[in-house]
């Protein structure tokens, strides 16, 4: 008798598997953005998403789920590998609301925009642009 094997709840799959709006969005905003030759593609729930590293003026990232089933799954993905150091999942308490698979230290800012897009690695124009669109002046 064989058995066949569950399917992963999480994968890592080829760059070139990321849709190019994700990618895109990631070009157009970060600060350095070759840090997107070493970003993954976690296919998650059907979906890929890019796992962007720590480095250079980026110190963290994320990358959201449903369940925590598949962000342990994302978690195990991440983990151990040095351009995602300290890999966490943060269990969201409300049931309408993404857990959250995190990397890099704590944000260590709490409801500040402009820091956290600093912390994120991104552009000053990107963060500029994100304050005037949420109607703060800069």
């Amino acid at each position: 008798m064989s058995t066949v094997a569950p399917p992963a709840l999480a994968v890592l799959v080829p760059l070139s598997e990321v849709s190019e709006p994700e990618v895109a969005y990631y070009r157009q905003r970060l600060d350095d953005p070759s840090l997107l030759e070493r970003a993954l593609g976690v296919q998650v729930e059907g979906t890929t998403y890019l796992a962007v590293p720590a480095g250079g003026c980026r110190r963290g990232g994320f990358v959201s789920v449903s369940e925590v089933v598949t962000g342990l799954a994302v978690r195990s993905l991440l983990r151990d590998r040095p351009e995602f150091p300290d890999v966490r999942l943060s269990w969201s308490p409300y049931a309408d609301t993404c857990h959250v698979v995190r990397w890099g230290p704590p944000l260590p800012y709490d409801d500040d925009p402009v820091a956290e897009g600093r912390f994120y690695g991104y552009r000053a124009e990107t963060i500029a642009a994100f304050m005037r669109a949420h109607g703060h002046l800069t």
